[in-house]
């Protein structure tokens, strides 16, 4: 499936659990973290009676970005947090696609929500780096 323009997409070679720790860990190297999370896999089955491959619904945030976001035009919370799908259609590879904050800066032509969904994109881009390389967890090396 070829990347989305709304979308930063990479597959993992983990099951889903261990998938969204990695992502976990991935995020807090950058501030960021999981704020919320919809297990639809489970929520399909309760209210539909369908089954279906694990998946999960996140929402993605750093406080830093939001409140830069909020104070600038705060009708804007309700585009946040970022959402992130993560979804294991074939057995032991996740797909995680997160959304690029610049759909949220698509919506204004406020310059500071601007400037705080470049740091987010940039940030989220360093976060499927360092998943496409697996060191989710490390902070980025000194120069």
């Amino acid at each position: 499936m070829p990347d989305q323009t709304y979308a930063l997409t990479i597959e993992v070679p983990q099951p889903l659990a261990a998938a969204i720790d990695t992502l976990r860990a991935a995020l807090a190297t950058e501030q960021m973290g999981i704020v919320s999370e919809v297990d639809v896999q489970a929520t399909l089955k309760a209210k539909l009676g369908l089954d279906s491959h694990p998946q999960k619904l996140l929402g993605i945030c750093s406080p830093k970005v939001a409140h830069a976001i909020l104070s600038a035009e705060p009708d804007m919370g309700a585009m946040l947090p970022c959402g992130c799908g993560v979804s294991e259609a074939t057995p032991g590879v996740t797909r995680i696609a997160l959304q690029d904050p610049c759909v949220i800066a698509a919506a204004t032509a406020d310059p500071a929500v601007r400037a705080a969904c470049d740091v987010a994109a940039a940030a989220l881009q360093r976060v499927v780096a360092r998943l496409a390389n697996g060191t989710a967890g490390h902070p980025p090396s000194a120069p």
